[in-house]
């Protein structure tokens, strides 16, 4: 067989076919995308409906807490009949605390974050004080609550 007659490929049919197979694989992988992201946002509001629920539920539980301590105070102040400026205090942290159990209640998730962000918005110092005390509350709770390590030098001290 001469040189001339092995059959050469031609370079525009197999620039062609592999433009073919990039579309191709272009397309499986937008495709493979769109289901990603259509499962992701998906998951995203399950997981929202999840923390809603759960919160909805904690924030019955506070409410009721609150109810059940107003109702104590009012149950308190009948025994300072005799005192009625002691019993106008207590009866008024009653009222007060059935008025904050109603609106916990009243509220939604929604409602309390954006206070929240509001507050957040309104005067920043304080919510990163408030965060800085937290953070050192629980770092010494922390602290404090952890095992002394084996060894340790206050153990040669001891009798």
């Amino acid at each position: 067989m001469a040189a001339s007659e092995i059959p050469h490929p031609d370079p525009a049919k197999a620039a062609a076919s592999e433009q073919a197979e990039w579309r191709s694989l272009k397309g499986d992988v937008e495709g493979l995308a769109d289901v990603a992201a259509e499962r992701g946002r998906g998951l995203m509001d399950a997981a929202r409906v999840q923390a809603q629920t759960f919160v909805e539920g904690r924030k019955n539980d506070a409410a009721q807490s609150v109810h059940d301590l107003a109702k104590t105070l009012r149950d308190s102040s009948k025994d300072f009949e005799d005192r009625p400026n002691i019993k106008a205090f207590f009866d008024s942290a009653a009222d007060g605390l059935s008025q904050l159990g109603g609106s916990i209640e009243s509220r939604s998730f929604a409602d309390f974050y954006g206070d929240a962000e509001a507050f957040a918005r309104r005067a920043p110092v304080a919510v990163a004080v408030g965060t800085f005390v937290a953070g050192f509350i629980a770092a010494r709770f922390i602290k404090s609550s952890s095992l002394p390590p084996e060894g340790d030098a206050r153990d040669s001290f001891r009798a």
